[in-house]
């Protein structure tokens, strides 16, 4: 009943999401096609529900051969791969926005684990793939809270970003997605939702931890700077 519940909430905000979301998109997309290399959005191929692969829409913030130089699917704080308006629409979250309409037709949920790039997804384990998996995969959750800037993390000096990735945010990342499927509801969903409203306004805020005190414990190598 929560997943068909789940996904006319899902269907209805996002029909009704899209019309004053127009407003803003206008002037992104004027802003992008006299800018940078002159592209509006990007799709990129992530994993979705049942393994399925899909197309993920956001606001193009990068050069468009950014996959095939340095860095790949990752990226670090001051990554010259990232245009200077892209730089604005990232540290804002409105690059994500476009993904309502995957929302709408279906692809994606309001809540749910972020979806990744088949490289990136085979970093978790065969348990936490089942997990990710067995959910529409989200605009905003659980993981894209807790590592609201996972830039931070790979930029720290002397660390090889790609390595660290897979050897140390995914394990945990890969935990946190597993935990939502294990306390997926409307009121989880609900608080995930103000809790990303909170962190894009109070990007150093750790209150998802008090809002959700069972979450998976933070890992040794995790510092706040």
């Amino acid at each position: 009943m929560y997943q068909v519940v789940k996904r006319a909430i899902d269907a209805l905000g996002a029909f009704l999401l899209l019309i004053p979301l127009s407003v803003l998109f206008l002037p992104v997309i004027v802003v992008l096609l006299c800018t940078g290399e002159h592209a509006v959005f990007y799709r990129q191929t992530r994993i979705g529900r049942g393994g399925r692969e899909f197309g993920i829409l956001k606001f193009a913030t990068m050069l468009k051969d950014s996959p095939n130089l340095a860095g790949g699917s990752l990226t670090v704080r001051g990554d010259p791969r990232v245009l200077p308006f892209g730089r604005f629409l990232r540290a804002s979250k409105i690059n994500e926005l476009p993904q309502v309409i995957n929302v709408l037709i279906g692809d994606m949920s309001f809540v749910g684990p972020r979806p990744q790039v088949r490289g990136d997804f085979e970093h978790y384990t065969p348990a936490q793939q089942a997990a990710v998996t067995s959910l529409r995969p989200g605009i905003t959750g659980i993981g894209s809270v807790v590592f609201r800037d996972e830039e931070r993390f790979l930029s720290r000096q002397g660390v090889d970003p790609r390595a660290f990735y897979g050897d140390r945010i995914a394990p945990y990342k890969g935990a946190l997605e597993e935990w939502y499927r294990a306390h997926a509801s409307l009121r989880t969903d609900a608080l995930l939702l103000w809790a990303t409203a909170w962190t894009v306004l109070r990007p150093e805020s750790q209150l998802v931890f008090r809002v959700f005190p069972d979450l998976p414990a933070r890992p040794d190598w995790w510092v706040e700077d």
